[in-house]
């Protein structure tokens, strides 16, 4: 009869221990997502604040300067809802924008210009990673939570099923080709 409660006890502390680690281990995972997406709504507005500068300046076309500023001003105010449709249209703007190799060039040769175009290359290349960072976290505590005892358990409490950031983030070639806007 002792023995029998002595394994009761051991596999009830086992159990207590594993769910303790697993919902530490998916705290830990929430809070990871929580900085990834800070750090990509960072890049975001980085890249979206440098495109207005870049709008503004007066070294682009007219017309280009003008779908720019407000595809990156639409970027920068959208609501959640809207965020990932309206950063992939700036990231489709960004290519259309610098589709040639010349406009960047153009870019580069007017005063500021090496400046502008170095920010807009570092926040176009950093966009890509820290959105990979945010949707590698995602996937982790999305398997995690699928686990049949963290649902059993409900070990995941009441914090929001965590969704990934999809958007187009392509970066424009021409930017990113090695040698220019460096």
């Amino acid at each position: 009869m002792t023995i029998t409660l002595i394994w009761i006890a051991a596999i009830v502390v086992l159990l207590g221990v594993y769910l303790s680690w697993t919902a530490g281990r998916l705290d830990r995972l929430h809070a990871r997502i929580d900085a990834a997406r800070a750090a990509l709504d960072a890049q975001l507005l980085r890249r979206a604040s440098v495109a207005q500068e870049l709008a503004t300046s007066g070294i682009l076309d007219p017309a280009a300067s003008i779908v720019l500023y407000q595809t990156a001003h639409a970027a920068r105010q959208a609501e959640d809802e809207q965020r990932e449709v309206a950063e992939s249209e700036l990231s489709q703007t960004l290519r259309a924008v610098f589709a040639e190799p010349d406009t960047v060039q153009t870019v580069r040769e007017a005063p500021g210009g090496p400046a502008a175009v170095g920010e807009l290359t570092a926040a176009v290349r950093r966009t890509p990673m820290a959105r990979r960072f945010h949707n590698d976290a995602v996937r982790a505590a999305r398997a995690l939570r699928r686990q049949r005892a963290v649902r059993w358990f409900r070990l995941a409490g009441h914090a929001p099923f965590p969704l990934a950031f999809e958007m187009d983030d392509e970066p424009p070639m021409a930017l990113t080709a090695d040698g220019v806007g460096r």
